[in-house]
Protein backbone atom coordinates (compact mmCIF):
# COMPACT_ATOMS: atom_id res chain seq x y z
CA UNK A 1 0.00 0.00 0.00
CA UNK A 2 1.50 3.64 -0.71
CA UNK A 3 0.88 6.34 1.82
CA UNK A 4 0.97 10.28 1.15
CA UNK A 5 3.45 12.15 3.69
CA UNK A 6 4.26 15.94 3.77
CA UNK A 7 3.60 15.35 0.07
CA UNK A 8 6.28 12.47 -0.44
CA UNK A 9 4.77 9.23 -1.67
CA UNK A 10 6.08 6.86 0.89
CA UNK A 11 6.70 3.02 -0.32
CA UNK A 12 6.95 0.08 1.54
CA UNK A 13 9.72 -1.91 2.06
CA UNK A 14 10.67 -4.88 -0.20
CA UNK A 15 10.32 -2.02 -3.13
CA UNK A 16 13.41 -1.05 -5.44
CA UNK A 17 12.81 2.61 -4.66
CA UNK A 18 14.53 5.33 -4.39
CA UNK A 19 14.53 9.26 -4.32
CA UNK A 20 16.25 11.45 -6.56
CA UNK A 21 16.36 15.40 -7.34
CA UNK A 22 17.76 18.11 -9.55
CA UNK A 23 16.49 21.10 -7.82
CA UNK A 24 16.18 21.30 -4.03
CA UNK A 25 12.89 20.06 -2.11
CA UNK A 26 11.40 18.97 -5.38
CA UNK A 27 12.05 15.11 -5.12
CA UNK A 28 11.00 12.70 -7.54
CA UNK A 29 10.86 8.84 -7.29
CA UNK A 30 12.19 6.72 -9.47
CA UNK A 31 11.52 2.60 -9.16
CA UNK A 32 12.79 -0.29 -10.82
CA UNK A 33 9.97 -1.67 -9.86
CA UNK A 34 7.05 0.96 -9.86
CA UNK A 35 3.97 0.23 -7.83
CA UNK A 36 0.97 -0.82 -10.10
CA UNK A 37 -1.22 2.30 -9.23
CA UNK A 38 -2.87 5.56 -10.31
CA UNK A 39 0.60 7.08 -9.36
CA UNK A 40 2.16 4.77 -11.75
CA UNK A 41 1.03 6.61 -14.72
CA UNK A 42 1.49 9.86 -13.16
CA UNK A 43 4.90 8.48 -13.00
CA UNK A 44 5.23 7.00 -16.75
CA UNK A 45 3.96 10.27 -17.84
CA UNK A 46 6.71 12.31 -16.27
CA UNK A 47 4.65 13.76 -13.84
CA UNK A 48 6.49 15.13 -10.44
CA UNK A 49 5.61 14.05 -7.31
CA UNK A 50 2.80 16.07 -5.51
CA UNK A 51 1.38 17.50 -8.93
CA UNK A 52 -2.09 17.46 -9.07
CA UNK A 53 -3.83 15.13 -11.55
CA UNK A 54 -5.69 17.09 -14.72
CA UNK A 55 -9.33 17.77 -14.11
CA UNK A 56 -10.85 17.03 -17.86
CA UNK A 57 -13.92 17.64 -17.00
CA UNK A 58 -14.01 20.79 -15.13
CA UNK A 59 -11.92 22.21 -18.31
CA UNK A 60 -14.57 21.42 -20.63
CA UNK A 61 -17.28 22.96 -18.09
CA UNK A 62 -15.27 26.14 -18.19
CA UNK A 63 -15.12 25.96 -21.93
CA UNK A 64 -18.56 26.70 -22.74
CA UNK A 65 -18.05 30.02 -22.85
CA UNK A 66 -15.38 30.07 -25.63
CA UNK A 67 -17.60 27.70 -27.17
CA UNK A 68 -20.35 30.38 -26.77
CA UNK A 69 -17.82 33.27 -28.53
CA UNK A 70 -16.92 30.82 -31.75
CA UNK A 71 -20.83 30.06 -32.23
CA UNK A 72 -21.38 34.02 -32.26
CA UNK A 73 -18.56 34.35 -35.10
CA UNK A 74 -19.55 31.89 -37.25
CA UNK A 75 -23.56 33.25 -37.10
CA UNK A 76 -21.84 36.05 -37.83
CA UNK A 77 -19.80 35.45 -40.47
CA UNK A 78 -23.03 33.75 -41.99
CA UNK A 79 -25.01 36.59 -41.64
CA UNK A 80 -22.44 38.81 -43.53
CA UNK A 81 -21.93 36.90 -46.27
CA UNK A 82 -25.95 36.36 -46.47
CA UNK A 83 -26.17 40.17 -46.87
CA UNK A 84 -23.46 40.65 -48.88
CA UNK A 85 -25.09 37.97 -51.44
CA UNK A 86 -28.54 39.80 -51.03
CA UNK A 87 -27.04 43.26 -51.74
CA UNK A 88 -25.38 41.70 -55.27
CA UNK A 89 -28.33 39.75 -56.18
CA UNK A 90 -30.70 43.17 -55.25
CA UNK A 91 -28.17 44.78 -57.82
CA UNK A 92 -28.11 42.54 -60.54
CA UNK A 93 -32.25 42.46 -60.24
CA UNK A 94 -32.25 46.18 -60.67
CA UNK A 95 -29.10 46.01 -63.67
CA UNK A 96 -31.48 43.95 -65.33
CA UNK A 97 -35.07 45.76 -64.90
CA UNK A 98 -33.12 48.94 -65.94
CA UNK A 99 -31.89 47.20 -69.11
CA UNK A 100 -35.35 45.82 -69.88
CA UNK A 101 -37.06 49.09 -69.25
CA UNK A 102 -34.12 50.95 -71.34
CA UNK A 103 -35.24 48.70 -74.21
CA UNK A 104 -38.54 49.01 -73.92
CA UNK A 105 -37.84 52.64 -73.78
CA UNK A 106 -36.10 52.69 -77.07
CA UNK A 107 -39.12 51.10 -79.00
CA UNK A 108 -41.51 53.41 -77.51
CA UNK A 109 -39.45 56.50 -78.74
CA UNK A 110 -39.05 55.00 -82.19
CA UNK A 111 -42.49 54.04 -82.65
CA UNK A 112 -43.05 57.71 -81.18
CA UNK A 113 -40.49 58.85 -84.31
CA UNK A 114 -42.28 56.38 -87.02
CA UNK A 115 -45.53 57.64 -85.82
CA UNK A 116 -44.64 61.31 -87.52
CA UNK A 117 -42.93 59.77 -90.52
CA UNK A 118 -45.75 57.95 -91.15
CA UNK A 119 -48.11 61.00 -90.45
CA UNK A 120 -45.71 63.24 -92.74
CA UNK A 121 -45.76 60.81 -95.65
CA UNK A 122 -49.90 60.46 -95.35
CA UNK A 123 -49.57 64.97 -95.63
CA UNK A 124 -50.39 66.50 -98.87
CA UNK A 125 -46.81 68.04 -99.28
CA UNK A 126 -47.56 70.57 -101.92
CA UNK A 127 -48.12 72.94 -99.25
CA UNK A 128 -47.56 73.06 -95.56
CA UNK A 129 -48.48 75.03 -92.78
CA UNK A 130 -48.95 74.71 -88.76
CA UNK A 131 -52.36 73.87 -90.02
CA UNK A 132 -51.14 70.30 -91.13
CA UNK A 133 -51.35 66.86 -88.53
CA UNK A 134 -47.71 67.26 -88.27
CA UNK A 135 -47.42 70.54 -86.34
CA UNK A 136 -50.14 69.43 -84.03
CA UNK A 137 -47.40 68.15 -80.94
CA UNK A 138 -49.94 68.18 -78.65
CA UNK A 139 -52.31 65.53 -80.52
CA UNK A 140 -49.95 63.45 -81.93
CA UNK A 141 -48.77 62.49 -78.33
CA UNK A 142 -51.90 62.17 -77.07
CA UNK A 143 -52.52 59.29 -79.34
CA UNK A 144 -49.87 57.55 -77.53
CA UNK A 145 -52.17 56.83 -74.34
CA UNK A 146 -53.28 53.38 -74.01
CA UNK A 147 -50.80 51.99 -76.55
CA UNK A 148 -48.57 50.93 -73.70
CA UNK A 149 -50.03 50.71 -70.24
CA UNK A 150 -48.87 53.22 -68.18
CA UNK A 151 -46.08 54.37 -71.00
CA UNK A 152 -46.20 57.29 -73.15
CA UNK A 153 -44.36 59.31 -75.78
CA UNK A 154 -44.15 62.74 -76.87
CA UNK A 155 -43.54 64.15 -80.44
CA UNK A 156 -42.61 67.49 -81.38
CA UNK A 157 -41.63 68.15 -85.88
CA UNK A 158 -39.67 71.43 -86.91
CA UNK A 159 -39.68 72.43 -89.97
CA UNK A 160 -36.49 73.17 -90.98
CA UNK A 161 -37.34 74.43 -94.59
CA UNK A 162 -38.76 77.14 -92.63
CA UNK A 163 -35.08 78.47 -91.33
CA UNK A 164 -32.03 79.89 -93.08
CA UNK A 165 -29.89 77.46 -94.85
CA UNK A 166 -26.34 78.35 -94.17
CA UNK A 167 -25.23 76.13 -96.61
CA UNK A 168 -26.91 78.05 -99.52
CA UNK A 169 -24.51 81.33 -99.00
CA UNK A 170 -22.28 80.01 -101.50
CA UNK A 171 -22.55 78.65 -105.08
CA UNK A 172 -21.03 76.21 -106.86
CA UNK A 173 -18.34 77.81 -107.72
CA UNK A 174 -17.27 79.14 -103.92
CA UNK A 175 -18.43 82.71 -104.64
CA UNK A 176 -21.21 84.47 -102.94
CA UNK A 177 -25.13 83.70 -103.48
CA UNK A 178 -26.71 87.91 -103.66
CA UNK A 179 -29.68 87.39 -102.43
CA UNK A 180 -28.42 84.52 -99.20
CA UNK A 181 -25.63 87.09 -98.41
CA UNK A 182 -28.01 89.38 -98.22
CA UNK A 183 -30.41 87.39 -96.08
CA UNK A 184 -27.92 86.70 -93.67
CA UNK A 185 -26.49 90.18 -93.03
CA UNK A 186 -30.24 91.04 -91.90
CA UNK A 187 -30.50 88.16 -90.41
CA UNK A 188 -27.32 88.89 -88.42
CA UNK A 189 -28.40 92.74 -87.79
CA UNK A 190 -31.57 91.85 -86.38
CA UNK A 191 -29.76 90.79 -83.13
CA UNK A 192 -28.04 94.16 -82.98
CA UNK A 193 -24.91 93.46 -84.36
CA UNK A 194 -22.79 96.37 -86.08
CA UNK A 195 -22.60 96.16 -89.61
CA UNK A 196 -18.61 96.06 -90.08
CA UNK A 197 -18.98 92.61 -87.40
CA UNK A 198 -21.76 90.95 -89.51
CA UNK A 199 -19.61 91.60 -92.40
CA UNK A 200 -16.94 89.98 -90.86
CA UNK A 201 -19.01 86.59 -89.63
CA UNK A 202 -20.62 86.33 -92.96
CA UNK A 203 -17.24 86.46 -94.37
CA UNK A 204 -16.13 84.14 -92.01
CA UNK A 205 -18.94 81.85 -92.71
CA UNK A 206 -17.82 82.01 -96.41
CA UNK A 207 -14.63 80.79 -95.88
CA UNK A 208 -15.00 78.02 -93.45
CA UNK A 209 -17.75 76.48 -96.04
CA UNK A 210 -15.82 77.22 -99.57
CA UNK A 211 -13.32 74.75 -100.40
CA UNK A 212 -10.65 77.13 -101.10
CA UNK A 213 -7.86 78.55 -98.52
CA UNK A 214 -8.29 82.62 -100.03
CA UNK A 215 -9.67 84.74 -97.33
CA UNK A 216 -12.50 86.36 -97.91
CA UNK A 217 -12.59 90.41 -97.11
CA UNK A 218 -10.51 91.89 -94.16
CA UNK A 219 -12.64 89.85 -91.62
CA UNK A 220 -12.85 86.32 -93.38
CA UNK A 221 -10.57 83.46 -91.84
CA UNK A 222 -8.96 80.67 -93.42
CA UNK A 223 -6.22 77.79 -92.03
CA UNK A 224 -3.76 80.95 -91.57
CA UNK A 225 -6.25 82.39 -88.96
CA UNK A 226 -7.39 78.89 -87.36
CA UNK A 227 -3.85 77.09 -87.54
CA UNK A 228 -2.36 80.02 -84.90
CA UNK A 229 -4.97 79.59 -82.20
CA UNK A 230 -3.40 78.41 -78.78
CA UNK A 231 -5.34 75.44 -80.31
CA UNK A 232 -4.89 75.62 -83.66
CA UNK A 233 -7.56 73.21 -86.23
CA UNK A 234 -8.04 73.08 -89.44
CA UNK A 235 -10.69 75.14 -91.37
CA UNK A 236 -13.55 72.49 -92.54
CA UNK A 237 -13.45 74.01 -96.38
CA UNK A 238 -16.37 72.40 -96.50
CA UNK A 239 -20.39 72.65 -96.18
CA UNK A 240 -21.93 72.53 -92.56
CA UNK A 241 -23.10 69.34 -91.44
CA UNK A 242 -24.17 70.28 -88.04
CA UNK A 243 -25.02 73.60 -86.68
CA UNK A 244 -22.49 73.57 -83.61
CA UNK A 245 -19.79 73.71 -86.24
CA UNK A 246 -19.97 77.32 -86.53
CA UNK A 247 -19.21 77.55 -82.78
CA UNK A 248 -15.29 77.20 -84.91
CA UNK A 249 -15.88 79.86 -87.18
CA UNK A 250 -14.30 83.13 -86.08
CA UNK A 251 -16.68 85.74 -84.56
CA UNK A 252 -19.16 83.40 -83.51
CA UNK A 253 -19.10 83.19 -79.62
CA UNK A 254 -21.07 80.26 -77.81
CA UNK A 255 -23.68 83.41 -76.48
CA UNK A 256 -24.53 84.30 -80.34
CA UNK A 257 -24.99 80.88 -81.66
CA UNK A 258 -27.17 80.22 -78.66
CA UNK A 259 -29.28 83.33 -80.44
CA UNK A 260 -29.34 82.78 -84.04
CA UNK A 261 -29.04 78.71 -83.62
CA UNK A 262 -32.87 78.35 -84.00
CA UNK A 263 -33.13 80.36 -87.22
CA UNK A 264 -30.46 78.21 -89.03
CA UNK A 265 -30.29 75.23 -90.62
CA UNK A 266 -27.81 73.28 -92.65
CA UNK A 267 -29.90 71.09 -94.63
CA UNK A 268 -31.92 72.30 -97.73
CA UNK A 269 -30.92 72.44 -101.47
CA UNK A 270 -32.02 75.70 -102.68
CA UNK A 271 -32.30 77.92 -100.30
CA UNK A 272 -36.03 78.64 -100.39
CA UNK A 273 -38.09 79.76 -97.45
CA UNK A 274 -41.26 78.68 -96.20
CA UNK A 275 -43.07 81.49 -95.35
CA UNK A 276 -46.18 79.12 -93.74
CA UNK A 277 -43.92 78.20 -90.78
CA UNK A 278 -40.88 80.28 -90.91
CA UNK A 279 -40.38 81.90 -87.21
CA UNK A 280 -41.23 85.71 -87.52
CA UNK A 281 -37.85 86.79 -87.08
CA UNK A 282 -37.12 85.22 -90.31
CA UNK A 283 -39.98 86.86 -92.00
CA UNK A 284 -39.04 90.19 -90.68
CA UNK A 285 -35.58 89.86 -92.60
CA UNK A 286 -36.99 88.45 -96.21
CA UNK A 287 -36.92 91.81 -97.32
CA UNK A 288 -36.12 95.50 -95.98
CA UNK A 289 -39.11 96.73 -96.57
CA UNK A 290 -40.51 94.60 -93.67
CA UNK A 291 -41.10 95.92 -90.76
CA UNK A 292 -42.73 94.30 -87.90
CA UNK A 293 -46.59 95.76 -88.27
CA UNK A 294 -46.06 93.25 -91.90
CA UNK A 295 -45.05 90.79 -89.70
CA UNK A 296 -47.80 90.52 -87.59
CA UNK A 297 -49.78 91.05 -90.75
CA UNK A 298 -48.57 88.08 -92.15
CA UNK A 299 -48.83 85.82 -88.60
CA UNK A 300 -52.40 86.54 -88.15
CA UNK A 301 -52.99 85.89 -91.94
CA UNK A 302 -51.49 82.39 -92.06
CA UNK A 303 -52.85 81.37 -88.56
CA UNK A 304 -56.28 81.60 -89.53
CA UNK A 305 -57.48 78.09 -91.04
CA UNK A 306 -59.76 79.63 -93.76
CA UNK A 307 -56.99 81.51 -95.44
CA UNK A 308 -55.57 79.83 -98.28
CA UNK A 309 -51.70 79.13 -98.10
CA UNK A 310 -50.92 77.66 -101.18
CA UNK A 311 -48.30 79.60 -103.53
CA UNK A 312 -46.25 82.43 -102.12
CA UNK A 313 -48.34 85.13 -103.48
CA UNK A 314 -50.73 84.73 -100.59
CA UNK A 315 -48.09 87.41 -98.89
CA UNK A 316 -49.46 89.98 -101.22
CA UNK A 317 -52.71 89.80 -99.81
CA UNK A 318 -51.94 90.67 -96.46
CA UNK A 319 -53.98 94.13 -95.80
CA UNK A 320 -53.07 96.63 -98.23
CA UNK A 321 -49.26 96.14 -97.65
CA UNK A 322 -47.25 94.56 -100.75
CA UNK A 323 -44.45 92.55 -99.16
CA UNK A 324 -42.00 92.23 -102.18
CA UNK A 325 -41.14 88.78 -102.80
CA UNK A 326 -37.03 88.27 -103.11
CA UNK A 327 -36.14 86.25 -105.89
CA UNK A 328 -36.00 82.56 -105.03
CA UNK A 329 -36.28 82.99 -101.92
CA UNK A 330 -39.63 81.50 -100.85
CA UNK A 331 -41.79 78.18 -101.14
CA UNK A 332 -44.85 77.19 -98.97
CA UNK A 333 -43.93 73.06 -99.41
CA UNK A 334 -41.56 71.81 -97.01
CA UNK A 335 -38.67 68.92 -97.34
CA UNK A 336 -36.42 68.81 -94.23
CA UNK A 337 -37.85 68.19 -90.85
CA UNK A 338 -36.40 67.71 -87.30
CA UNK A 339 -38.23 64.98 -85.88
CA UNK A 340 -37.88 64.27 -81.61
CA UNK A 341 -39.76 61.47 -79.90
CA UNK A 342 -39.23 61.35 -76.29
CA UNK A 343 -40.23 58.15 -74.11
CA UNK A 344 -41.55 57.85 -70.95
CA UNK A 345 -41.73 54.45 -68.23
CA UNK A 346 -41.90 56.14 -64.77
CA UNK A 347 -39.59 58.55 -64.47
CA UNK A 348 -37.18 56.48 -66.98
CA UNK A 349 -37.07 58.76 -70.37
CA UNK A 350 -35.35 58.19 -73.64
CA UNK A 351 -35.26 60.28 -76.59
CA UNK A 352 -34.49 59.81 -79.82
CA UNK A 353 -33.37 62.97 -82.40
CA UNK A 354 -33.47 62.64 -85.71
CA UNK A 355 -33.53 64.72 -89.02
CA UNK A 356 -34.93 63.45 -92.63
CA UNK A 357 -36.13 65.00 -95.80
CA UNK A 358 -39.19 63.67 -97.38
CA UNK A 359 -38.99 63.00 -101.11
CA UNK A 360 -42.07 61.55 -103.14
CA UNK A 361 -41.26 57.87 -102.37
CA UNK A 362 -40.54 57.79 -98.56
CA UNK A 363 -38.09 59.72 -96.20
CA UNK A 364 -34.04 59.57 -96.12
CA UNK A 365 -32.61 59.91 -92.36
CA UNK A 366 -29.89 62.18 -92.43
CA UNK A 367 -29.19 62.10 -89.02
CA UNK A 368 -29.94 60.43 -85.70
CA UNK A 369 -28.89 60.90 -82.01
CA UNK A 370 -30.23 59.25 -79.14
CA UNK A 371 -29.65 60.38 -75.54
Amino acid sequence: MEYWSTGVLGVKSGKDCSFYTSKPNTPVLHCSNPPASPERERWRAGTPIGAKPLNLGRFLRNSRGMALILTILIISLIVALTLQFNTSMRSDLHAAANLRDGIKLGYIAKSGFNYVLAVLLDDDNSVDSFHDTWADSKSLSENSAGLFGDDRFEVKVSDHSGRIQINKLIIEDGSYNGDQENLLMRFLKSFGLEEEEVENIVNAIKDWIDADDDVTGFGGAENSYYQTLERPYSCKNAPVEFLKQLLLVKGISKELFSHISPYLSPHGDDGKININTADPRVLGVLSEEIDDEMVQDMLAYRDNEDNDLVGVNWQLRVGTTIVPEPQGLLTTSSTYFEITSKGFKGAMTKQITGMVERKEDGFDTLSWKTE
